[in-house]
């Protein structure tokens, strides 16, 4: 009789298989990359971000007979609205000058942050099967968002100007320092878009909070009022009046109307508000950006 023996061979260990895979260009799917390649897969995909952006921008109004026109039409509405309530009934408007062209300057600039961020927080909850389905850098939607957001932006940026001609406002020099503000506007929606992408991919019920802490943040940010006379009327501590004029939105809240309201001459405003502004925007874009890609390989997850 003969016995036959099975050879049996041991299973590879993962150190074995990583060096079998490293050996073959063999990556982890779905792994992070490192910070520089990640930035290289962005700009790879920048057409996708603009086409992405133009899509969602003619999709949002695809079934209202007006279509676009609403990009303009809601931010006038509350224009209207914020006129009546602050600067009729609660008289926020004495001692303000052209309050009509302060006020509408505040709501569009103060209009386009609150929508990134508010829309950052949904940027990739809500295109799960998007990012389950393919690989692409996660970061492409929020600032597809914020770019979709910004070119409805420079469309209202338009009537603007035409709004502040019919209030008696006069182009100058001046006014060019709104493309600066702008820039360094989106760069600071761009930032909280993505760490607000990050918060809510985790935690979905975050959108339903957004609206009660944007409204918080709106009426500290000095869209309807001015923040020096408001506060100058009432006996508060300086640091309150401090953390309220750095406060984001109304740095560059300031620096648009500074730049298009002639009552409130470019050359009065204190030099370190713009350093205050380009330090809000690098903190919030670079460091939301570097906050968002730490996660990469976790969104879609769960």
């Amino acid at each position: 009789m003969t016995t036959a023996t099975a050879s049996t061979t041991a299973p590879a260990t993962s150190a074995e298989i990583a060096k079998l895979a490293a050996a073959h260009g063999l990556t982890l799917s779905g792994a992070r990359p490192t910070l520089p390649r990640y930035i290289a897969q962005l700009w790879q995909r920048r057409h996708f971000v603009s086409a992405y952006a133009n899509a969602r921008m003619q999709a949002t109004y695809s079934t209202a007979k007006l279509g676009q026109v609403w990009h303009l039409v809601t931010p006038l509405l509350n224009a209207a609205v914020y006129y009546f309530i602050f600067g009729i009934v609660l008289k926020a408007s004495h001692g303000v000058p052209d309050y009509v062209p302060f006020l509408i300057t505040g709501i569009f600039v103060w209009d386009f942050v609150s929508s990134s961020v508010n829309a950052g927080t949904r940027a990739v909850h809500s295109n799960l099967g998007l990012v389950r389905a393919l690989h692409f850098p996660r970061a492409s939607l929020p600032i597809s968002t914020v770019v979709q957001l910004f070119q409805q932006l420079l469309v209202s940026m338009a009537a603007l100007v035409i709004l502040l001609l019919a209030f008696g406002q006069r182009p100058g020099a001046a006014w060019l320092l709104a493309v600066p503000a702008l820039l360094l506007t989106a760069l600071f929606a761009a930032g909280c878009a993505m760490i607000m992408a990050r918060i809510g991919s985790k935690s979905p019920d975050v959108s339903q909070l957004m609206p009660f802490v944007l409204r918080t943040w709106m009426y500290s940010s000095g869209v309807m009022w001015s923040i020096d006379q408001m506060l100058g009327k009432n006996d508060l501590p300086h640091w309150v009046l401090t953390a309220l004029k750095v406060n984001p939105p109304a740095v560059y809240i300031d620096l648009m109307r500074f730049a298009l309201i002639d009552s409130f001459p470019a050359h009065a405003l204190p030099h370190h508000v713009w350093l205050l502004a380009a330090g809000w925007a690098l903190l919030a874009g670079v460091g939301g950006f570097i906050y968002f890609w730490k996660a990469e390989e976790a969104y879609g997850r769960g």
